[in-house]
């Protein structure tokens, strides 16, 4: 296992900086997940703990030693790429021994990590095909392989399931989290796909225009994001924002859209709001936190409001049906349960879970409550 230490690193293409100085610790044995849009930095990221990006200023450090000015030969580090990179003329054998070969490593020795990696990762039986006769999801599973079979200090996968169809991806992800679980090794995965980070990783590190926004445990980046970009980013569907204002109305404080309808706090946040009464806020809240509306008691209970609405889009999913409905000039999507609204045009008592809705400030966008 290996211990990942990152401090003030910056990359500059010409006068574009893709990394701004980027600080992470990622200790021993963790499965670290780099997620967030496209040109956020996450894969130079990653091609520069590899090796394969020189970079401008700061240190990488595993397990304490200083590996800037190592060749990514020379750093122990074991990759997987999107395309696989599979030799096109070595079987699946040849592919998956290829780097111990290059290394000296005696036969014996090969063939037995080659058999056991094969049998980790379900390719017993294609040890003598060629990538050529190989499905997508079978020739990831070679190029994981090949990763494996060495006894590297850190194991890198730059988007490796971005080829594969969704089933194969659900698959594949799975076998990438219990080969974690059985191997112990320290693990740097890149993706774009929220879900699979969610998934994966002990820890999330989420990234825009080359900083680290959030970093932590998949639910604490998901329950308590710090600002806009955060909470928008992972959950699927994202949540909906509405802009709105705090008021006060018969003693209570309640959110005034534009449409006139209100939507009021339970007593337990006034004290957090109060410098916010007659300002505008941006209200954050999820899908799963909009439900049918059983009566005053549902409401009460669960420190809910109930919100009247016109359903203009139902989207049934199977187990689940998403409804959209508008709040203000905003489109808002709530999640129920099958048969609950079975077409577009029905009026219907929604309950928001105000306990769990999040308020941001519209210049900054950081989470206010």
């Amino acid at each position: 296992m290996a211990q990942l230490s990152i401090k003030g690193l910056r990359k500059l293409y010409g006068r574009v900086e893709a990394l701004k100085g980027i600080n992470l610790e990622i200790p021993d044995g963790e499965f670290c997940v780099f997620v967030g849009p496209s040109g956020c930095g996450k894969s130079t990221l990653l091609r520069t703990i590899a090796g394969l990006e020189d970079i401008n200023d700061g240190t990488i450090e595993i397990d304490g030693e200083v590996v800037n000015d190592l060749r990514p030969r020379d750093r122990n580090i074991a990759m997987v790429f999107q395309n696989y990179a599979l030799y096109p003329y070595l079987n699946v054998y040849e592919n998956i021994a290829f780097g111990l070969r290059s290394r000296k490593a005696p036969a014996a020795e090969i063939s037995k990590r080659v058999s056991e990696a094969a049998e980790m990762l379900g390719i017993e039986a294609l040890l003598d095909r060629m990538p050529r006769q190989l499905s997508g999801g079978q020739r990831q599973r070679v190029a994981i392989g090949r990763a494996v079979v060495r006894d590297a200090r850190l194991f890198l996968f730059d988007e490796p399931l971005s080829n594969l169809d969704a089933q194969l991806r659900d698959g594949m992800r799975a076998e990438i989290k219990r080969l974690h679980q059985d191997m112990g090794k320290t693990m740097v995965y890149v993706t774009h796909d929220q879900i699979e980070a969610m998934t994966l990783a002990d820890r999330i590190v989420l990234m825009r225009d080359g900083i680290i926004e959030q970093q932590g445990a998949p639910l604490d980046l998901f329950e308590r994001p710090t600002n806009r970009f955060v909470a928008g980013f992972l959950g699927s569907p994202q949540m909906n924002f509405v802009t709105t204002r705090i008021v006060k109305d018969d003693g209570a404080l309640v959110l005034q859209f534009d449409d006139g309808r209100k939507l009021t706090f339970d007593e337990s946040r006034h004290a957090a709001l109060n410098d916010w009464i007659g300002r505008d806020v941006i209200l954050g809240v999820r899908p799963e936190h909009i439900t049918r509306a059983m009566g005053e008691a549902t409401q009460a209970a669960n420190g809910g409001a109930v919100l009247p609405v016109v359903i203009e889009l139902v989207e049934p999913t199977g187990t689940r049906t998403y409804v959209q409905f508008r709040l203000g000039q905003t489109a808002v999507t709530a999640e129920l349960p099958s048969h609950v609204v079975d077409r577009p045009g029905t009026t219907i008592d929604l309950l928001v879970d105000m306990n769990r809705v999040m308020l941001f400030d519209p210049e900054t966008e950081n989470v206010i409550a």
